[in-house]
């Protein structure tokens, strides 16, 4: 079988994500890990049975045995890694949100477009096959047209303490919805209004909504609250409405069918994204990177996802940051 030789550049939380889903992927030989901080590297390194490790991620681009790379750092440091990736002759799957700005967006498309490298970006919700599924009853007609969305992706404030450092949860975790709708709708959202909450003077507001509206006069509504109460028993609260001319359909995130109640009270696990099962990681993750792969191997661009659909998600989500800085509706131009 053929094996992908593979690098991780960002060695957090998410990070140590990928690395467990692509060490146990049977055509990936995952070749090294790259993050700043040496000690616990290394750590992650042994655990996971990794050749290599680097504290500066042009060293492991410099690999010539390392045909792609997944960057998993924070947004601030998307772009450069992504663009010496590129230019390095590196497939790259990126996390979203792409980058911080459109500008920087563009610069990433624009040399992803003069490559022949796979570029792609982690749009995990794609990948679930719930809304999977809804995407192909729009397509089939079940609903109409559609004419308004709502969706909430809402987690406990323990979880986005240390995030709100980095991100705010309208480009955070708004972008997974904004992007959702735009596929969905296949349409332009023209005008953006939103307004944000700080609760514990944070780098980022704890709260963020946004109202778009789309070029064919539809509405949707985004909502982020990463100030859920610590008793939550879910790490995230992500549902969405959607309402078309001739039905509705409704999503639901939050029920993962397993509930545990013992001494702490009740926990709801994740089955969807990321559980562990028998000491892998599987899940939408896995198939999501599966997928990217799969691509790398066979040549073949991504078509479940493409970077011009991740950009036009920054640019919505970006203006909304701006709207709510202002308190004025922002034209999309």
């Amino acid at each position: 079988m053929q094996k992908l030789g593979y690098g991780v550049i960002g060695v957090g939380f998410f990070g140590e994500k990928h690395i467990q889903v692509l060490s146990r992927l049977p055509n990936v030989k995952l070749l090294g890990v790259c993050r700043r901080s040496l000690q616990p590297l290394k750590e992650i390194a042994k655990k996971y049975n990794v050749p290599n490790v680097y504290t500066d991620y042009r060293e492991l681009l410099a690999n010539k045995e390392i045909e792609a790379v997944s960057i998993t750092t924070h947004i601030d440091n998307h772009l450069k890694p992504t663009l010496a990736a590129l230019k390095a002759g590196k497939h790259v799957f990126l996390e979203k949100p792409m980058a911080r700005n459109v500008s920087e967006c563009e610069q990433i498309v624009k040399v992803a477009e003069t490559t022949n490298k796979i570029f792609m970006v982690g749009h995990i919700c794609r990948f679930d096959p719930r809304y999977a599924i809804v995407k192909r009853n729009i397509e089939e007609g079940r609903i109409g047209e559609i004419i308004s969305l709502y969706a909430r992706r809402n987690i406990p404030a323990a979880i986005s303490e240390s995030v709100l450092a980095k991100i705010g949860p309208l480009m955070g975790d708004g972008i997974h919805d904004t992007d959702l709708m735009l596929w969905y709708t296949k349409g332009k959202v023209n005008t953006v209004y939103a307004r944000t909450l700080s609760v514990r003077s944070l780098p980022n507001p704890d709260i963020g909504w946004a109202m778009l509206q789309f070029e064919s006069g539809t509405i949707g509504i985004i909502e982020t609250i990463w100030y859920l109460p610590k008793n939550t028993p879910f790490d995230i609260d992500s549902r969405m409405e959607i309402i078309g001319t001739r039905g509705a359909i409704y999503i639901g995130g939050s029920e993962q069918g397993v509930i545990i109640n013992d001494e702490t009270g009740w926990k709801i696990p994740d089955t969807y994204y990321w559980p562990r099962v028998y000491d892998q990681r599987v899940g939408v993750l896995k198939e999501e990177l599966a997928y990217f792969v799969n691509c790398v191997l066979s040549g073949k661009n991504p078509e479940i996802i493409t970077p011009r659909e991740s950009k036009e998600a920054v640019r919505v989500m970006a203006a909304a940051e701006e709207s709510a800085k202002t308190g004025e509706i922002v034209t999309i131009k």
